[in-house]
């Protein structure tokens, strides 16, 4: 068995649908829904991948953020002599509220992405279904 190039899928999936003579059935109308169906399932697929993009960018930029304060409160420390137990308590939970003000921002990104990317499919479910019940109506 030949493997088919992903770009060739709808191509070879033309090819034998057009195969195919079938009386009362409209073929280009079926083809084309499918090749709606690819399309919508693309751009979620490309909706999920910048979400998942944006998670991993927001990620770095939090541990690059909570690291480059613990190092500043570590050089205050050490400069000092020693900081009152107080303020180094006060910087430590001032700097994990931050991750986790941070942490709730990465989850809602997730959410939206998510959220982006189910509505895609949903829309294009919603048309498959209209197009569906087009293709049932009998021909006048």
């Amino acid at each position: 068995m030949t493997a088919t190039h992903p770009s060739n899928i709808f191509a070879e999936y033309t090819k034998l649908i057009t195969q195919f003579k079938l009386p009362g059935v409209d073929v280009a109308a079926i083809l084309e829904s499918r090749r709606k169906d690819i399309e919508a399932l693309a751009e979620a697929n490309m909706t999920a991948l910048a979400g998942v993009q944006q998670l991993g960018q927001k990620q770095v930029d939090i541990v690059r953020s909570t690291m480059t304060e613990l190092q500043s409160l570590v050089a205050r420390l050490r400069s000092t002599g020693s900081e009152p137990a107080a303020a180094t308590g006060e910087g430590v939970q001032k700097t994990l509220q931050k991750a986790f003000v941070d942490m709730q921002e990465l989850a809602d990104v997730a959410y939206r992405a998510q959220t982006d990317s189910i509505a895609v499919v949903t829309k294009r479910f919603a048309e498959h279904v209209e197009e569906l019940k087009a293709l049932m109506q009998p021909r006048k």
